[in-house]
């Protein structure tokens, strides 16, 4: 029987979907990481002498979007809203594409809010591009195309 192999697709092509904010393209999209805390448990009349492992809190680490700094201020306008008090939270789809630009896997995050904002860092002596980036702390994704 002959194996046949996909190749991996590739992680430069991917495109993010912010709720309200459109237009807006990234350079790179980081976080999207889940886990399981472990939770050690014994009783006291358990007559083995170890402990048992059952389950804990699920958690997701914060996203990071970061793109070429632009007149646009969408960004910095919802983080400084965030920063008054008023977080605005909002839905976000990270989508990776095949080479052709059709959509092959969806991962959605739900309620989404900034918690940082970092400005490009300066250089005179370089010649690379301004780059903003904006972390998003939220409530969890689920992959709905894959």
């Amino acid at each position: 029987m002959a194996q046949t192999s996909k190749d991996p697709f590739l992680g430069h092509n991917f495109a993010v979907e912010l709720d309200g904010i459109t237009g807006t393209g990234f350079k790179e999209c980081s976080g999207l990481e889940r886990s399981q805390s472990v939770v050690t448990y014994r009783e006291g009349t358990d007559p083995t002498l170890g402990s048992r492992k059952i389950p804990g809190l699920v958690t997701s680490a914060n996203i990071t979007l970061k793109r070429g700094l632009t007149q646009d201020r969408n960004l910095w306008d919802w983080q400084t809203k965030a920063t008054k008090g008023s977080v605005d939270r909002r839905s976000i789809s990270i989508i990776l594409l095949d080479a052709g630009g059709a959509e092959v896997m969806r991962w959605n995050v739900r309620n989404a809010w900034p918690v940082k904002w970092s400005g490009p860092a300066f250089d005179a002596a370089a010649d690379s591009v301004s780059i903003e980036s904006l972390e998003l702390a939220h409530e969890g994704f689920e992959v709905v195309k894959w």
